[in-house]
């Protein structure tokens, strides 16, 4: 004869508590990266296109190789956006605005990568 362990109120319990460490470790994790950057990152291709503040509202052209505008960056009010591309897709116009550390725009199709940075020199924590 086999027997079949019913769900109890241990079992419950155990559950919940569970439940609740796995959502207070999450809200620690997301609460704890949320620094504000002072700066950002833009390249291309993996190189280095320039560095500038978030500090000061701007418009900023993304040029390729050839010296046409393929991308225009807005700072305002402490935060980056995409507001022009000319990529097919224009996935990069419709992600929200970045102003966090280590928050990024990506536009695929022009392989531009903009990356907010901090005052430490943009190390994360892994390579520390």
């Amino acid at each position: 004869m086999r027997m079949r362990r019913r769900f109890r109120k241990n079992d419950a319990v155990f559950l919940g508590i569970l439940v609740f460490v796995c959502v207070m470790v999450y809200a620690g994790f997301c609460l704890m990266n949320h620094t504000t950057g002072s700066s950002i990152l833009v390249t291309r291709n993996g190189k280095t296109l320039m560095t500038c503040s978030l500090m000061e509202d701007q418009k900023i052209p993304i040029e390729n190789s050839h010296g046409k505008v393929t991308n225009v960056l807005e700072i305002k009010n402490g935060k980056a956006k995409m507001v022009e591309a000319d990529c097919p897709d224009g996935l990069c116009l419709h992600q929200k605005a970045i102003s966090l550390k280590n928050e990024n725009i990506v536009c695929l199709p022009n392989r531009v990568v903009v990356t907010v940075m901090g005052d430490d020199g943009g190390f994360d924590g892994f390579a520390q």
